[in-house]
């Protein structure tokens, strides 16, 4: 009987794990199973864009693993049991449950409304390709009245700056306005930040520090001060969370639901269990949690990728790079900032900006989406067969590796 490897989730992640096992593993001995809910690649870095206006590629999925043997499920994961190994799925057929020898974990993160009242019925959000067009069609119908219209921004993290001066350059129609919790840009060096806030005076965006949001409403967003400040479409961009299931299905978690694993990005409670990207919660290399991000995932799923193809065939597991070098942040097309950090997660003096800083970024999201296009481009066409007994010490629990 083959291995059977499930790997759930097709983002930046899972698509790039999917691809390199099959590749690299024989399928005389392995069959691999992507399961995703939707039937498209989605650029998740580009999504703010999307929302503003731009067309961007969404590659089918099917083309990606075409010629790979990966079977695509266009499925909803709705739960996990570890014990007997198994994922349930729900599709249009009802759905039933798929059996894996190896899981992958990679089901990503959404938006985090904190839970503050109103967020979700009345605001917007891009962490998701049918959340970021609702918010299109919202911004479309504010053009078609001719009468300007109120965007209001919540969080000032590298989503809000990015889709605030994106929504400003792209609609110079509309009046956007940005709320910071604290200072704007606190994380980025003094340079970086001067840079910001003229990005921002420049695309005559309203920035609102130090303001604390405690509900939102159909046409207006009330502070915790008093303050309610008007608005037309509240696009709230104030962090991430992770989907409940694997919390509920009993793996090891963290408080906020994020898998831990080892070095080698294993379940601490399942041995036959990974995860990666923002799925895991993964030690650096500097001794300090990997964030959430599309950088993660890659070095999060490389990892993965080579203790599942070590463990499974026999060979020694290499310690890939697990290392957050800084923040590529888009301030509309033809402006950025490129902010290295140091070991300590704190950002270095020096910084790039504008033009050079935006082709930067740019080249970075043509690189990530041809990578995953072509997820066997560049491997060894040799394909590992799997040992008699794949790493048998699975069958215990394990504790974190070193």
């Amino acid at each position: 009987m083959k291995h059977r490897i499930v790997v759930l989730g097709a983002g930046y992640a899972g698509a790039h794990v999917a691809g390199n096992l099959a590749r690299r593993l024989s399928p005389a001995d392995t069959e691999i199973t992507v399961v995703n809910a939707e039937p498209d690649f989605v650029q998740r870095l580009r999504l703010h864009e999307l929302a503003a206006g731009h067309e961007i590629k969404a590659p089918k999925l099917a083309d990606v693993f075409a010629g790979t043997g990966i079977r695509l499920r266009l499925a909803r994961v709705t739960a996990v049991d570890p014990e007997r190994q198994v994922v349930v799925v729900a599709d249009a057929d009802g759905g039933g449950e798929l059996g894996y020898d190896t899981l992958l974990y990679a089901l990503g993160s959404h938006g985090d409304d904190h839970g503050v009242p109103g967020v979700v019925e009345h605001a917007f959000d891009i962490a998701a390709r049918p959340s970021a067009l609702r918010l299109r069609e919202r911004l479309d119908s504010l053009g078609r009245r001719g009468e300007g219209g109120r965007v209001l921004v919540v969080g000032d993290g590298l989503t809000g700056i990015e889709t605030a001066t994106e929504i400003a350059e792209a609609r110079p129609g509309l009046s956007v306005a940005l709320v910071a919790r604290g200072e704007l840009g606190a994380r980025l060096s003094v340079g970086a930040r001067s840079h910001l806030r003229r990005a921002c005076a420049r695309l005559g965006i309203t920035v609102l520090e130090h303001a604390k949001v405690e509900a939102v409403e159909a046409t207006r967003v009330l502070c915790a001060d008093g303050t309610a400040l008007a608005s037309d479409a509240t696009v709230w961009t104030a962090g991430f969370a992770v989907n409940p299931i694997a919390a509920a299905s009993g793996l090891e978690v963290t408080e906020n639901g994020r898998i831990v694993v080892d070095r080698t990005m294993r379940s601490v409670s399942h041995p036959n269990v990974y995860a990666a990207g923002d799925s895991a919660y993964a030690i650096g290399d500097n001794g300090r949690p990997l964030p959430m991000s599309c950088a993660s995932a890659g070095f999060t799923g490389q990892q993965a990728i080579e203790a599942i193809v070590g463990r499974l065939t026999g060979r020694k597991i290499a310690n890939t790079k697990l290392v957050y070098p800084g923040n590529h942040i888009s301030l509309g097309r033809r402006d950025g900032i490129l902010q290295l950090v140091d070991d300590e997660a704190q950002a270095k003096p020096t910084y790039v900006g504008g033009r050079k800083a935006a082709r930067i970024k740019s080249g970075i999201l043509k690189i990530s989406l041809w990578a995953t296009s072509h997820p066997t481009f560049g491997l060894p066409k040799r394909k590992h067969r799997l040992v008699a007994a794949p790493d048998a010490s699975a069958k215990k629990t394990v504790g974190v590796a070193a």
